[in-house]
């Protein structure tokens, strides 16, 4: 591993300065549908709930961004509510548990807090909604009953999500210990009558989440490329509208990925490290208006190579496939969403970066699949390697789509990190993105249901550090310091990507443009000991899936 705020503050204030809730459009415990969700990813299921009489719960756990003493509670929580106010300050700010005259006879009430609408955005929700659950299972609840705030349907989402992400259980724990599997049995849901679609969505992203987390999450030999094969087989196994295909013929890794193949040649010799490139499918069979094509990297475990990773930096390396991960993730929503007009291509590029007497090393030259030739300057720049051919691949493909828009997903640079810091994925245009404003929209999209984006530029230096100054190559592919330690150290990458996959030749003037976005979500994955955070499944989802589901 090497303005948009104005759209979210829209749901949070009614005016600049001040933290009003937004007015619910219908009643806020108006009769709606009963829901019940459940997906291969999630083992358990959520429910949509009438109101906070129900039976059949044993703890209530309400997200609101009101003050605890205020009359805007629910009639059957205010008085609780206003009691505690008066002995606890700290309930404005921290998590609170109570005894209340409902079915459920206890209540966590978990504040959002004041909010600044300068700075401030809906993450407080999520976060609200997150450590409520949590309070909710320390305090032995098994069955919660989530209460959302009086807002806006995005905002809704955001909590629902925040409180769906806390039961998150990792892969190799349920698999290991099936006693703790599920957090909790089943979950209802309260809120405003747009809550069918509001939990439908929301089971759809958080599945496509767990799927993420479970791929990012997991060990190096848990998920070594062809267990993850195996993973997505069995995830979309008997899904018609996902299409499998695998690359792991050394023979065709070596003639059409050669890039992939340098990386993945130290653990070739070992058959249950052996690489893949697997293409997953999607297409809603009607008439198309947007294609979406993404790489996503995916080492399964990164050593370094040859030019080894010391001093102990090499823990958490497991985590640099988070990007493969994501893409799994995304095609999981669209499945379970099956937005109209849409195709979607996604490549998992899985290898090892392995150390060995068969790796690559520093000063190979070697010929791309777009016959660019290229130096090799460190072998710890393995993902950008293992993503070109494919996005090469991926830009043929685009010749022959409806309005495609290629991305290449990865934990790439340390200097997307130091730049932005952790939370933050960072995405990168070229001009086609750049002329429409992918990266403008896409971003306030995204940080409206809390996944937060930055924003950089790829430039004419950029292009020219790429360059090889020996006459036997066109391309370097990295220099010898830590990206963290190199200016622009997280764009220069996506000059390497556009010019070896040859979409340098698909910019503004030619005669096929094509959208291109570098995502960076190096900052953004989520670190060992923490659990993967699944980004940007949420974000990706929200713009380019909701919009054409039904």
């Amino acid at each position: 591993m090497y303005c948009a705020r104005q759209l979210i503050f829209s749901t949070l204030f009614a005016k600049p300065g001040t933290a009003q809730l937004v007015k619910l459009t219908c009643r806020y415990f108006s009769k709606c549908t009963t829901i019940l969700c459940h997906t291969k990813s999630l083992p358990y299921t959520v429910k949509a709930e009438e109101s906070l009489t129900v039976l059949n719960y044993d703890g209530i756990v309400y997200v609101s961004g009101a003050k605890c003493g205020s009359e805007k509670h629910p009639d059957s929580l205010r008085t609780s509510l206003q009691r505690l106010a008066k002995i606890d300050a700290a309930a404005e700010t921290k998590v609170s548990v109570l005894e209340v005259e409902l079915p459920a006879a206890r209540l966590v009430y978990s504040p959002v807090g004041p909010l600044n609408a300068d700075y401030d955005d809906v993450r407080s929700y999520e976060d609200a909604a997150e450590k409520g659950i949590k309070r909710a299972l320390e305090a032995g609840v098994k069955e919660p009953l989530l209460l959302l705030p009086q807002a806006e349907k995005s905002v809704q989402l955001v909590t629902l999500l925040g409180a769906l992400k806390a039961l998150y259980v990792p892969l190799q724990l349920r698999e290991d210990v099936p006693s703790k599997s599920s957090k909790v049995k089943n979950i209802g849901v309260v809120g405003s009558c747009d809550l069918h679609e509001v939990i439908k969505n929301a089971v759809a992203i958080e599945s496509g989440r767990w799927t993420a987390r479970d791929i990012g999450g997991g060990d190096p030999e848990r998920m070594a490329a062809p267990r993850v094969e195996e993973y997505v087989r069995k995830l979309f196994e008997g899904n018609t509208q996902i299409r499998i295909e695998t690359v792991s013929d050394e023979s065709v890794l070596c003639q059409e990925y050669p890039l992939f193949a340098a990386v993945n040649r130290a653990a070739s010799v070992i058959e249950r490290h052996k690489g893949r490139i697997i293409y997953l499918t999607y297409d809603s069979g009607d008439t198309i208006s947007q294609t979406l094509l993404l790489v996503g990297k995916g080492i399964t475990y990164d050593t370094g190579g040859a030019d080894i990773k010391a001093g102990g930096i090499m823990a958490g390396m497991s985590r640099d496939k988070c990007g493969a991960a994501a893409v799994a993730g995304f095609m999981q929503v669209a499945a379970l969403l099956k937005p109209k007009s849409t195709k979607i291509v996604g490549a998992l590029c899985l290898a090892r970066n392995s150390v060995g007497e068969n790796c690559y090393v520093a000063d190979e030259v070697i010929t791309s699949r777009s016959k660019v030739r290229l130096r090799v300057g460190n072998t710890d720049a393995e993902g950008r390697m293992v993503m070109a051919d494919v996005l090469c691949r991926m830009r043929e493909i685009a010749m022959n789509e409806v309005n495609p828009h290629l991305f290449t997903i990865a934990t790439l640079t340390g200097h997307a990190v130091l730049t932005y810091g952790e939370n933050y994925t960072v995405l990168v245009d070229n001009g086609p993105a750049r002329e429409e404003q992918s990266a403008q929209k896409l971003q306030a999209v995204s940080e409206s249901v809390g996944d937060m984006i930055e924003i950089s530029t790829v430039r004419r230096e950029d292009f020219e550090f790429i360059k090889d100054k020996a006459e036997v190559a066109d391309v370097l592919q990295s220099n010898n310091e830590p990206s963290s330690r190199t200016p622009r150290g997280h764009q220069f990458p996506a000059a390497f990507l556009l010019r070896v996959s040859g979409l340098d030749k698909n910019g503004i003037g030619s005669a096929k443009p094509m959208k291109y976005t570098h995502v960076d979500i190096a900052g953004s994955s989520g670190s060992l000991p923490n659990e993967p955070t699944g980004c940007p499944v949420v974000g990706f989802s929200t713009y380019f899936l909701l919009p054409h589901v039904n």
